[in-house]
């Protein structure tokens, strides 16, 4: 008597990433997911919060909701928003070159803490969860030709904070206290968590 065939597997729902952050869809792929990108739009600058983590909060939210709201086929969607806060002000990207150099000579040899908010959103079901993730970053001492050659390789103007852990910046990073994942641009742990929530398992969304 031959074997039963195995039973066809559901395909995974779809998830859909509501942010152009290529470290963040890098970040997701490397889980083994495989997001849909989904720009919102969101005017980042019209949008204001009591606290930084507020802010990144309500960022998050605004851009997952816009996102999900396009959305027709059941999908999860992602959407997060990162500041950093340094004495109580939440910095995202710099404006100008000039910002990015003034920014470095403000954050070297001090510590900040990047925020990132998140929020998914179950479209299928209406349901959505949300929470934020801090990350202290230790800054080391880079000199004034360092910040100068940094700004103009042109990566701190795309980035929150002025600064990546996983870029041209990380030798001017002494250490982080928590989650490298978040500093990067998202908490794969919370992400999960926020998916429980939502009675989503994150390994039945493996590509």
């Amino acid at each position: 008597m031959s074997s039963p065939a195995p039973a066809p597997q559901s395909a995974a729902r779809p998830l859909v990433l509501a942010s152009q952050s290529p470290a963040r869809l890098g970040l997701l792929r490397a889980a083994g997911l495989d997001p849909k990108v989904r720009v919102s739009g969101v005017d980042e600058d019209a949008l204001t919060a009591a606290t930084p983590s507020d802010l990144a909060l309500v960022l998050a939210q605004a851009k997952a909701r816009v996102v999900a709201a396009e959305c027709t086929g059941g999908e999860l969607v992602v959407g997060c928003d990162s500041v950093l806060e340094l004495d109580g002000e939440a910095l995202g990207k710099p404006a100008s070159p000039e910002a990015a150099v003034a920014r470095w000579h403000a954050m070297r040899g001090r510590e900040g803490v990047l925020v990132t908010g998140h929020c998914v959103i179950d479209t299928a079901a209406g349901t959505e969860a949300s929470a934020i993730c801090g990350t202290v970053v230790r800054f080391g001492t880079p000199t004034d030709a360092e910040i100068e050659a940094y700004v103009a390789s042109g990566e701190p103007l795309r980035v929150a904070g002025a600064f990546t852990l996983d870029g041209r910046s990380a030798p001017f990073v002494d250490g982080i206290d928590g989650d490298p994942g978040n500093v990067i641009g998202l908490s794969l742990p919370l992400l999960r968590r926020l998916l429980a929530e939502l009675g989503v398992g994150i390994t039945d969304l493996w590509a």
